[in-house]
């Protein structure tokens, strides 16, 4: 067998691991109709059936199971191939993709964009604004800031910078019921949580703050969210110390409390700082993000 295509290779991986075409063709950008021909292309030139159809699941047979770990370590091979492509590249220019934060997109990247915007005016920056961590290694992003130090060998991280994390309160809010010396004297329903909830009444707690989590009544994972429920004196909320700065009206709670420090790290890959245009992106968010 010849010309192995690696367009349909890629088609079958994306399809097993998403277990339906539907969803492989939403993860790789592609229409149904053309990842089932692409299967079926693969199936027909290996002479074998790659999927059992089990209602609207694809199941991999014992051959597709095989095969499925060959054609990740081709994945492997093809995405190392274009990080080492796009790292060399000398222009400044094309896209750079930023992965952060909602909140950090929403108030802290702006200050930077202005600045790239003047000094790299032919790069492309595409903000992806997830909680969720990037993949790097599989050009999800070009640059990643992070909360978190990278463990994985091949990326590199600088702590460019720390911030604190406090209970706040709107001056309105503070005026309707007076100022908490502690946050059990919050009322009950007044205080605004992320989610995972348990997770957040377990870090209240090794702070020291009595909480439970019937207590907390609104609930979002978008920090962006609750900062603006905050400012609108809603409840009381947990608020990076520079953004209350920048939002205004708000008091800071509980000053005996030391809060809680949130680091500042820049990821990028390897391969990727040999790339001029990342460098200029990378180097920039050092500086724009080191006064945290």
């Amino acid at each position: 067998m010849d010309g192995l295509d690696w367009n349909l290779v890629r088609a079958f991986r994306a399809t097993a691991e998403a277990g339906s075409l539907s969803a492989a063709a939403r993860r790789i950008g592609a229409t149904q109709p053309t990842l089932s021909r692409q299967v079926a292309a693969l199936e027909a030139m290996l002479g074998a059936t790659l999927f059992d159809r089990v209602g609207k699941r694809l199941v991999l047979t014992d051959l597709g199971r095989v095969l499925l770990e060959h054609a990740r370590a081709m994945g492997t091979a093809a995405d190392a191939m274009a990080l080492a492509a796009a790292g060399r590249a000398a222009d400044v220019s094309g896209r750079v993709t930023i992965s952060a934060t909602d909140a950090v997109c929403a108030h802290l990247l702006p200050d930077v964009v202005a600045r790239l915007r003047r000094e790299a005016p032919r790069v492309t920056l595409v903000l992806l604004a997830s909680n969720a961590l990037s993949d790097l290694r599989r050009r999800e992003a070009d640059i990643a800031v992070r909360h978190v130090r990278p463990t994985e060998p091949e990326l590199i991280g600088r702590k460019v910078g720390e911030t604190t994390a406090h209970f706040y309160a709107a001056e309105g809010w503070i005026a309707r019921n007076g100022r908490p010396r502690t946050l059990a004297e919050v009322p009950p329903g007044e205080i605004l949580g992320f989610e995972p909830l348990a997770r957040f009444v377990e870090h209240l707690a090794a702070q020291g703050h009595a909480c439970a989590e019937e207590d907390v009544r609104v609930v979002s994972e978008n920090a962006v969210v609750i900062w603006e429920l905050v400012r609108r004196g809603l409840g009381v909320g947990i608020v990076l110390e520079g953004i209350a700065e920048r939002l205004g009206g708000l008091v800071r709670l509980f000053p005996d409390t030391p809060g809680t420090p949130v680091p500042l790290w820049l990821v990028t890959h390897g391969e990727m700082r040999t790339s001029r245009r990342v460098r200029v992106v990378f180097e920039a968010l050092a500086e724009g993000l080191g006064g945290g």
